[in-house]
């Protein structure tokens, strides 16, 4: 049901990015609005009944006092996808319109590959006149950059970030275009990855880090030694030509 004409006082819907794993990286903001809100939802996968984003920011949420909503979400392409994101749109705005504060926590931040986006887009269309406020977090490929100690870009040069569905032909024409690739959750695709970079002479050059900043992160400096044991769902791959002589590929 749209909301357009309001008649009572809404709720504030707060999009919180928790960062890419060491709670230590939520903002103070963040910090404040998790402990201040009424209502924390909190996105989960189809497979799993864990939530990442929950286990960063569950230090900075009273679970005695506030209602936390656990909300499963598909992946992109699964069918029906657009009806559960509407389906949890007017979830949330129920509440909002009761008058109580919500947040949306998200890992990483609220506006990069982010379920967050998609109820987003629902508040906004169906309920515009709820207010909103979106607070940023350190993306995964900030922490990636800053784990690995390979700057992304510097002054004029050119940053690409990409969806993990590329092959050899989508690789060849990104180099050709950007100084930096960032190729997204590439856990499922990573070894198909790696044929395609070898046969672009980039093979053999990189960094492989998984879950940056938390204590099951782990680096490879050698990536013809990955096998799909090592791969994981929160990671990227990074190739950059900026500040090594060879191409440097770092996967997070």
């Amino acid at each position: 049901m749209s909301n357009r004409n309001l008649q009572t006082q809404t709720g504030t819907f707060y999009g919180v990015g928790v960062g890419p794993g060491d709670p230590e990286l939520l903002t103070l903001k963040a910090q404040r609005v998790l402990k201040d809100v009424s209502i924390v939802f909190v996105p989960q996968s189809e497979t799993s009944r864990d939530s990442f984003a929950y286990s960063i920011a569950s230090q900075f949420i009273d679970a005695e006092k506030q209602r936390v909503t656990p909300i499963m979400f598909p992946t992109d392409d699964a069918d029906g996808a657009a009806q559960v994101w509407k389906d949890a749109s007017n979830r949330i705005a129920e509440d909002l319109l009761n008058g109580d504060d919500v947040a949306f926590i998200t890992e990483g931040d609220p506006m990069l590959f982010s379920t967050f986006s998609y109820v987003l887009d629902g508040i906004k269309s169906e309920y515009p006149d709820i207010p909103v406020e979106i607070i940023p977090g350190v993306s995964s490929v900030m922490a990636a950059a800053a784990r690995s100690g390979v700057p992304l870009v510097t002054h004029g040069q050119r940053l690409a970030i990409l969806p993990a569905v590329y092959g050899i032909d989508d690789l060849r024409e990104a180099i050709a275009n950007y100084d930096t690739i960032v190729l997204m959750k590439v856990n499922k695709v990573l070894l198909d990855a790696l044929v395609n970079l070898e046969k672009l002479g980039l093979a053999g050059k990189g960094v492989y880090v998984r879950r940056a900043t938390t204590d099951q992160e782990q680096v490879v400096n050698d990536l013809q030694q990955l096998s799909a044991s090592d791969l994981d769902y929160f990671s990227l791959l990074i190739v950059s030509y900026t500040h090594l002589t060879l191409p440097t590929i770092l996967l997070v």
